[in-house]
């Protein structure tokens, strides 16, 4: 191996037993790992793959790739962020054992960029819950029918309150979604497409619900931002 030849522990994870025995979702997190070597020009030295809830923090396997990557002075990689960045004790563990680390779908995040990304998601999700069930309270405190299209559409007086709902509900979701954004930009993204790309990376919801944006949805987030 070169002087200069980085060296790469790859820590790929899925969430079932089932994906786990399949294969499910692994080889494109390979793959997306072993691009990302190519592309820096290094070499995966160890391989370590966990079958876990996202939720849990004891990740046996994470702990041997650090424990790998700190004996071979080398660098962890996961294909997505989102993959570690979603609890700020697990980051803190990982910012503790030393470890350099880089995320193949997001190569310009750094060790204190992803603590500050974790903290910020964790906050906006419990945030968005609380808001989600004050605002549906509310709706229905003010007679709004939740859940019955059919009774809206016949009756405009609570149509146009389940209306005025959806106008705060996208206000604040803009809100919510605007600390990504502001950490993409000064991350480096300048294109509509690749913030989306960033809040993807970041498990942000998208506005109707799923994992994926589109550069449209990022532009009337930002178009809300703005004042007036």
């Amino acid at each position: 191996m070169a002087a200069s030849e980085t060296r790469f522990v790859a820590y790929l994870r899925v969430s079932t037993d089932k994906q786990g025995r399949s294969g499910l979702g692994l080889e494109a997190q390979r793959a997306a790992v072993a691009a990302h070597v190519e592309g820096a020009r290094g070499r995966i030295v160890a391989e370590h793959v966990e079958v876990e809830s996202g939720r849990r923090k004891d990740r046996p396997q994470l702990a041997l790739a650090l424990e790998a990557a700190r004996a071979l002075r080398g660098t962890l990689v996961i294909a997505k962020l989102d993959r570690l960045a979603r609890n700020v004790a697990f980051v803190s563990n990982l910012m503790e054992s030393g470890v350099e680390f880089v995320a193949a779908d997001l190569p310009t995040v750094n060790r204190l960029t992803v603590h500050i990304l974790a903290a910020v998601a964790e906050e906006e999700a419990r945030m968005i819950s609380a808001r989600t069930k004050a605002a549906l309270a509310a709706a229905k405190a003010r007679g709004v029918v939740l859940g019955n299209p059919g009774l809206l559409a016949r009756d405009p007086v609570l149509a146009a309150r389940a209306n005025a709902v959806q106008v705060v509900n996208a206000r604040r979701r803009a809100d919510a979604v605007q600390p990504y954004l502001d950490a993409a930009r000064r991350a480096g993204a300048t294109t509509l497409a690749e913030m989306a790309e960033a809040l993807m990376a970041r498990g942000v919801p998208a506005p109707r619900g799923g994992r994926r944006w589109s550069p449209a949805q990022v532009r009337r987030i930002a178009m809300r931002e703005r004042p007036g």
